[in-house]
């Protein structure tokens, strides 16, 4: 009996186990697993694009294309490619005054706070919608310093938002275009998405 006891014990042990990992240690790191060397060509692959559109494209913001070799970022990072959990708001009618850097405002609704762990903080970030696009607007400890003061964006693909659950790609997360031009409106993050951490992914900046 009591040697049955004990392999009973040891079963459910390492039942727990194996429950923990499948199910806990995801939502724990948040971390999203990819091919490292594949998810970075595609970073890189990206980023050459908007460069390309930054140097030739017609609304680049750019007044002199003929200086611009690049934007700045920092390495595409896998380890800011994360889950999170999505706390939508009971009342779906909410809406956000979000403050324009000339001075005006901007109307958005209030889609959902996302939760997530990054650098081993807890973290939760006000997400936005206006139109069909779903996006985060934050400040971090990076901001004024190795990133633009203004704040950043992160937009979330609708392919991988559902009511409780979000895919946030931090190596994603660009400045405005008011970075580069200060003829444009851009909207600043509201002080409840400014996290402690830094956010060493997605682009940098440097005011010349």
């Amino acid at each position: 009996m009591f040697k049955n006891k004990v392999l009973l014990l040891s079963l459910l042990a390492v039942f727990c186990a194996v429950l923990y990992v499948t199910f806990f240690s995801e939502t724990d790191t948040n971390t999203v697993s990819v091919d490292p060397q594949q998810y970075r060509q595609e970073v890189e692959t990206s980023r050459a694009k908007k460069d390309a559109f930054f140097k030739t494209g017609a609304d680049s913001p750019l007044t002199d294309k003929s200086k611009f070799t690049g934007l700045l970022y920092f390495p595409p990072d896998p380890a800011y490619r994360v889950l999170a959990r999505l706390e939508p708001f009971a009342d779906k009618t909410q809406k956000l005054v979000v403050r324009m850097t000339d001075g005006s405002e901007e109307v958005y609704e209030k889609f959902a706070h996302a939760v997530f762990s990054l650098n081993g903080e807890a973290c939760r970030l006000l997400i936005v919608k206006l139109g069909g696009t779903y996006s985060i607007l934050f400040r971090d400890a990076t901001s004024g310093k190795e990133t633009y003061g203004g704040g950043r964006y992160l937009e979330l693909n609708p392919d991988q938002l559902t009511d409780s659950g979000a895919l946030l790609d931090f190596n994603t997360a660009y400045n405005p275009y008011c970075a580069y031009n200060h003829t444009y409106a851009c909207p600043l993050p509201p002080a409840e998405n400014t996290l402690k951490i830094a956010v060493k992914a997605g682009e940098r900046y440097v005011d010349k």
